[in-house]
């Protein structure tokens, strides 16, 4: 299944973002679906960086992308090392490596673009919120959002991985190209050690954050997501949690409120942007 391409798409004449994509297929990234894409409308001044989840791709921020996209909103979707390879590749990397990806994506959206946001789902977030804490962020859109795993294992998984190096996540059959079914433990541990050096940083955090979590979110501690948000000193902070019939990711076709939560996202964007504009003296 390759990803699918529209008139703002400009992933392979962007000079930055073509930069990102051979990197990925050099890293061994085979799907097109899977490989860092950027949207540019005609005109657009405000952009949106994209970071997909743990495991996950940039194809879960496509939907999204096309989108703001609609809405006059670049953006550009990045790929997290180890994620759209294999599993063990995964295993092998760490948060800073991840980090390191984000603040690159940042760079170059905030070279060209007057107003930058961060949008990122699940671990997505906290990559962002960890960026935010130094960089500046015209605000941030976070999409299942935590700052707890789930699983019973989850806290342990600096010792477990060494027992049980992967573990295993039933994936849809048609999402098995763009999610491993084989979850690297170490991977887990990566994600304990990003959480504890954001908890010490939330509080520099003071851009405008909207956040969206669902009930029937089985990866993540839900609840969670309000005390990272209390954490935060930001003035603006609006958070919505749906109810038992919304998954874990929010971004795709399974989140029934998928819709109003575009449209609440690019409102939020275009809220803050307009604030921006300086006011006509009469």
């Amino acid at each position: 299944m390759s990803q699918q391409t529209t008139p703002f798409d400009c992933s392979d004449t962007h000079p930055a973002c073509r930069i990102l994509r051979s990197a990925s297929r050099e890293s061994g990234v085979t799907d097109p679906g899977n490989l860092p894409f950027m949207l540019c409308p005609p005109q657009a001044t405000t952009a949106a960086l994209l970071v997909h989840g743990f495991t996950g791709t940039p194809w879960e921020m496509r939907p999204l992308a096309d989108f703001l996209a609609d809405a006059g909103i670049a953006s550009l979707s990045i790929r997290l090392p180890g994620h759209g390879t294999t599993p063990e590749d995964l295993a092998g990397r760490r948060w800073q490596e991840w980090l390191s990806s984000v603040e690159d994506g940042y760079q170059i959206l905030s070279d060209e673009f007057t107003s930058v946001y961060g949008m990122g789902m699940s671990t997505g977030c906290l990559l962002l919120l960890a960026l935010a804490a130094t960089e500046r962020f015209s605000g941030l859109v976070l999409f299942s959002p935590y700052l707890r795993i789930r699983h019973k294992l989850a806290a342990h998984a600096g010792w477990v991985r060494w027992l049980r190096p992967y573990y295993l996540k039933q994936t849809r059959e048609e999402f098995q190209i763009r999610y491993y079914d084989r979850k690297p433990v170490a991977g887990i541990h990566q994600i304990n050690l990003l959480i504890k050096s954001l908890r010490r940083r939330l509080a520099d955090i003071s851009c405008p954050v909207m956040a969206f979590n669902g009930e029937d979110d089985r990866t993540v501690d839900a609840m969670s997501s309000f005390e990272l948000m209390g954490l935060l000193n930001s003035k603006v902070r609006i958070h919505t949690l749906y109810g038992p019939d919304v998954p874990h990711v929010l971004t795709l076709d399974g989140n029934p409120c998928r819709g109003s939560m575009f449209a609440q996202t690019a409102q939020f964007v275009q809220a803050i942007d307009r604030s921006r504009l300086p006011r006509r003296s009469r």
